[in-house]
């Protein structure tokens, strides 16, 4: 049995999902950390080199070599479950749990963030905002399809 945490950048996956690992005696694997052990970039420093699609195609990959693991808590990519039908993939190896978190408490963290994502490195608060709620928009209905949906401020232990 694994997890699949889904959600937003900066919703939490990646503290929750070690929290949940612990609590459940569980692995825990980050598939961004993951991702840059083995290519030796970070995310940002991917995008910028190499651009979102070829970042995605591997993402993908990386994905999809989690079916072979077992009572392992997963922390997915913001993007992760919205491209390559990759959302199939976790519900079909997994239960996803997404972390919902509002605009403005995921705009409130993008700020205080000493790590900025590549889509919101150098933006201003007000575009920040503008592309958080554009993609949400268009990302909420894939995240919806978990059968698990907490509170990514305060989401407990399921």
């Amino acid at each position: 049995m694994n997890y699949y945490l889904v959600g937003y950048m900066y919703c939490g996956k990646s503290t929750f999902g070690r929290l949940l690992a612990e609590a459940k005696g569980m692995d825990y694997l980050d598939l961004d950390r993951a991702f840059e052990t083995r290519y030796h970039y970070t995310v940002p420093m991917f995008f910028d080199r190499f651009g979102e699609e070829a970042f995605r195609t591997l993402e993908t990959q990386m994905l999809h070599s989690t079916a072979d693991l077992d009572n392992t808590v997963i922390a997915t990519g913001g993007g992760t479950p919205c491209h390559s039908g990759n959302m199939d993939f976790i519900l079909a190896h997994g239960t996803a749990i997404y972390l919902q978190m509002p605009v403005d408490a995921l705009v409130a963290r993008a700020i205080r963030s000493r790590n900025p994502r590549p889509l919101m490195h150098g933006l201003p608060e007000a575009e920040m905002r503008a592309v958080i709620e554009r993609q949400l928009k268009e990302r909420e209905g894939i995240y919806l399809r978990a059968p698990i949906v907490l509170d990514g401020q305060n989401p407990g232990i399921p």
